[in-house]
């Protein structure tokens, strides 16, 4: 993930919620609103390497077939047996079917298939999909013509790779893969470093394992939706044996199987969390197992972050050894934050007696991860970015924009949260104050009710139930007079409003992690651009033969266009005799049209220079495209003819 928002501790603030399950009910509504909101806005996942270039380019018209296909990409892809596909006008396959040829040199990345012989003339289909580097499917598809564009019964594919159901399903598992890790491994540093004795409460225990089996149950979803999620699109292939073995073969499979064995040693390390060290009564002994749980727990942790970091963002690009690390320290902070945030949010609405000093561990605990996440989420922002202008106009940059936009928020709540967690701690009115009171009515309860037990002694039964009622009284009234408390009723709703603004930034932050980055974005587009481009060191020279049918009639007209590109051009035609010696025409027109775009004819009338030799000023071609020159010769009153061909312009 990238930049994630800082937390300077909890908001409490000045007025208690009298609802809480309702407005329980509201944050669950919102968040649900934003992650949907999200999924339906966010479509399948943007792809991270682009195609940069082609021969033939898109569009091309040659004048004889080529022999091969090559593509090339932004950064390094994975290719299948059928990644290229060439079909001619008919829908035949016009490649030979062989796999795609490794054909990289340096830092260029090209793979190409090798076309049948003796193609014939028409338009033909090159379609592809391949996989990159960070495990996000890539797929697109353009023509090009060989002697002149012709019908073609094959359409091009609309729907992105990684889109439809698949996508979708998919997204889900990677957004609660998250979501699991974050409350697995926040909620059980929350224990550890701020309120041990949490270990033995139910909510809290519920909330981890619930963690847990949510990121076990994504990872195994992730792993049999992959095949189909980079090939196929269809569902059904999910439960297909070869394509499960050869996702086992890549990158992203092997991170997802290693991410499920660290998940077994987690369940051994929530085992022991939650049974041993919360049955654990000798202090130094538990003292001993709290160290050795914080080394095994982050250990597991950093290897369970470390699945993500090497199959996705930060195992690209540039600088990705320097990358992978701080990616795993950023999913780190991130988890004990957020993680930590939903703990303390659990434990101030279902357990009556987290103390202040709990709270103020947690605080610490934060603010050391904002100084963690603002120096990651810097380096990665440069990283993704790269540009000012990258910021602006691309996707990443503007979704990057809006996560900014709720940091600030967060920033502006941490101001005030810092105050109010000061005055919890010190007014006494929290915390140990609320606890010593809640203990004093305790005692007041035990001595009116040991009567009543003198009374029921020899009834053991009697007793038992006794006993319970008693112990639930006091739970209760211990709870009544912690919830009357002012702030620690504002310390609750401040932290369910900030948990809110959290998942809404956690889910931008998941979307960034399946948009390709600024800096790549603009490096293909800056490659495409220049790709499509026509050479800067010449005009475009055509050569076309006529035959009016008259006398004389025979000869050929050679033009050159200079520049060629969008805007003012310059226009040179010569006419020849079969001879070759200048011929001289009475009359002789020209026009251009764009049939992609439905411009034109546009009529040019060139002035003649010489015997043979017309020229035309100040040409103007208003977009780049594949250009139809027609070229009209009359070689007498009656004989003429006109001649076509396409040219690439801009």
């Amino acid at each position: 993930m990238t930049a994630t928002a800082p937390h300077f501790g909890p908001s409490p603030s000045t007025h208690a919620p009298r609802r809480p399950l309702a407005a329980a009910a509201l944050l669950a509504a919102l968040v649900g609103m934003v992650f949907g909101l999200l999924l339906g806005g966010a479509g399948p996942a943007s792809a991270h390497a682009a195609l940069t270039g082609s021969d033939p380019q898109d569009g091309a018209v040659v004048d004889t077939a080529p022999k091969e296909v090559t593509l090339t990409f932004s950064e390094q892809v994975a290719m299948g047996d059928d990644s290229i596909r060439v079909l001619d006008p008919g829908g035949k396959r016009a490649d030979t079917g062989a796999a795609p040829r490794d054909l990289q040199s340096g830092s260029t990345v090209k793979y190409g298939v090798s076309l049948h012989t003796g193609l014939p003339d028409g338009t033909y289909t090159v379609a592809w999909q391949a996989v990159s580097a960070d495990s996000h499917p890539v797929s697109g598809a353009f023509t090009f013509s060989v002697g002149a564009p012709s019908e073609t019964t094959v359409a091009l594919p609309t729907g992105e790779a990684g889109g439809g159901l698949v996508g979708t399903l998919y997204g889900i598992a990677r957004y609660a893969a998250y979501g699991g890790f974050i409350l697995l491994a926040g909620g059980a540093a929350f224990v550890l470093a701020c309120w041990q004795r949490g270990a033995g409460a139910r909510p809290l225990q519920r909330l981890v394992v619930r963690g847990w089996m949510a990121l076990t149950a994504a990872t195994l979803a992730m792993l049999l939706l992959r095949n189909p999620y980079t090939g196929s699109g269809k569902l059904a292939d999910a439960f297909d044996l070869d394509g499960l073995k050869a996702v086992l073969d890549t990158k992203p499979g092997a991170a997802l199987v290693s991410r499920l064995l660290l998940l077994g040693a987690s369940a051994l390390f929530v085992a022991v969390l939650f049974g041993a060290y919360a049955k654990r009564e000798d202090e130094r002994e538990k003292k001993d197992l709290t160290f050795g749980l914080a080394i095994g727990g982050t250990v597991i942790a950093a290897g369970i972050a470390g699945t993500w970091a090497l199959a996705e963002h930060a195992s690209t690009g540039i600088q990705p050894g320097i990358a992978m690390p701080v990616d795993v320290l950023h999913l780190l902070a991130v988890a004990a934050w957020l993680g930590g945030l939903a703990a303390l949010l659990v434990a101030l609405y279902r357990t009556p007696d987290i103390e202040a000093a709990a709270v103020r561990r947690f605080s610490r605990i934060a603010f050391g991860s904002v100084l963690v996440l603002t120096a990651t989420g810097i380096y990665q922002s440069w990283r993704q970015v790269g540009t000012w202008s990258a910021l602006t106009g691309t996707g990443y940059g503007q979704l990057l924009l809006v996560k900014v936009g709720l940091v600030a928020v967060l920033v502006g709540i941490a101001w005030i949260s810092r105050r109010w967690t000061a005055r919890l701690v010190t007014s006494g009115t929290g915390g140990e104050g609320a606890e010593l009171r809640a203990d004093a009515r305790d005692e007041v309860e035990e001595s009116r009710a040991a009567g009543a037990s003198d009374a029921v002694a020899e009834d053991p039964a009697r007793e038992t139930q006794l006993a319970r009622q008693r112990a639930a009284v006091a739970a209760a009234e211990k709870k009544r007079i912690r919830d009357a408390d002012p702030d620690r009723s504002g310390l609750r709703r401040s932290v369910l409003a900030e948990v809110g603004v959290a998942v809404a930034l956690l889910a931008v932050t998941t979307v960034l992690t399946s948009t390709e980055p600024g800096r790549t974005e603009e490096e293909a587009a800056r490659t495409s651009t220049a790709a499509a481009a026509p050479a800067a060191e010449g005009p475009v020279n055509l050569t076309l033969p006529f035959d009016t049918g008259g006398k004389n009639g025979k000869g050929t007209v050679r033009m050159d266009i200079d520049p060629a590109r969008t805007g003012a051009n310059e226009l040179h035609i010569w006419i020849d005799s079969i001879d070759g010696k200048a011929m001289d025409v009475p009359e002789l027109k020209l026009a251009f049209t764009l049939g992609s775009k439905n411009i034109g004819p546009l009529p040019v009338v060139p002035v003649r220079l010489t015997e043979g030799h017309w020229t035309a000023s100040n040409v103007q071609i208003p977009m780049a495209g594949n250009w139809k020159v027609a070229v009209t010769v009359r070689t007498s009153d009656i004989d003429q003819t006109t001649i076509d061909k396409n040219v690439k312009i801009g």
